[in-house]
């Protein structure tokens, strides 16, 4: 019985890691429409590694099982430590966690670096429960913002200045909706008006808090047009699970049309 037992629990390692890991790759990571194919690249070296460790240590598991069966008089066998076996497993556990660590690393840096000097900017605000998106116009500039001056009841959601002249000609779109040209870099600035937010883009590997009183950025080209979810990836409060936007990649000529249509 214990021989089948351990042939049947390799049996099931093989299947259910095979099985969740086609799953993963087809329904749980939305695919990849920006240019970051760098973060795929590290979750795909990270499962495969500790796929291949989580199948080797379960099939040692069921050999053992099989191998080493209780059986009529049979004497358990003891040893206090090997130190050498201890000393090779944690050098080899070492030397992966480096490998992660310096490919996070390489990524990182990679998606940190400064962004094309013609990158288009778009500021993003988070507040409970909504995305505010705000573009600085022909000049280049946003308009100053202050928390006192936010108004509902006029759609001045944000805050903004209308005395200031660099906000004369400021968009700020409808809630919830930001347009983004297709195959070109984007900076946008990420800020928050009342609680830590999170804006999320799964389709573009894009995912940056929204901080109360900082102003974050971070950037990357959409390579693909049509119409995304935008979600916040952080607890910001009761109504959290309705804070939704949709962010609408189009053609670069087709961008200024896009944005008057959406302002009608």
């Amino acid at each position: 019985m214990a021989k089948l037992q351990g042939l049947l629990f390799g049996l099931a390692t093989l299947v259910l890691v095979v099985v969740a890991t086609a799953f993963f790759a087809k329904e749980w990571l939305p695919p990849l429409k920006s240019d970051r194919i760098a973060i795929d690249h590290g979750i795909a070296v990270t499962l495969l590694v500790t796929g291949l460790v989580f199948i080797a240590t379960n099939l040692l598991l069921a050999f053992f099982a099989w191998r080493y069966q209780d059986a009529p008089g049979a004497t358990a066998a003891y040893w206090h430590h090997n130190a050498k076996l201890e000393w090779i497993w944690t050098l080899v556990t070492a030397a992966i966690m480096f490998g992660f660590l310096f490919n996070a690393l390489a990524m990182w840096g990679q998606l940190q670096k400064a962004p094309p000097a013609d990158a288009m900017l778009v500021e993003v605000v988070g507040q409970q429960f909504a995305w505010n998106v705000r573009y600085p116009g022909k000049d280049g500039i946003f308009g100053r913002t202050d928390a006192k001056l936010v108004d509902p009841g006029n759609l001045n959601f944000i805050g903004l200045d209308k005395t200031d002249p660099n906000a004369a000609d400021d968009v700020i779109m409808p809630q919830n909706q930001l347009y983004l040209p297709e195959g070109l870099p984007v900076r946008v600035r990420i800020r928050s008006l009342d609680v830590i937010h999170s804006f999320f883009l799964p389709n573009f590997r894009v995912k940056q808090d929204a901080m109360p009183g900082m102003a974050v950025e971070t950037w990357f080209t959409p390579k693909v047009a049509g119409d995304y979810e935008i979600a916040c990836a952080e607890h910001c409060g009761l109504g959290h699970y309705r804070m939704r936007g949709q962010l609408h990649v189009v053609k670069p000529d087709g961008f200024d049309a896009a944005v008057a249509a959406a302002l009608e």
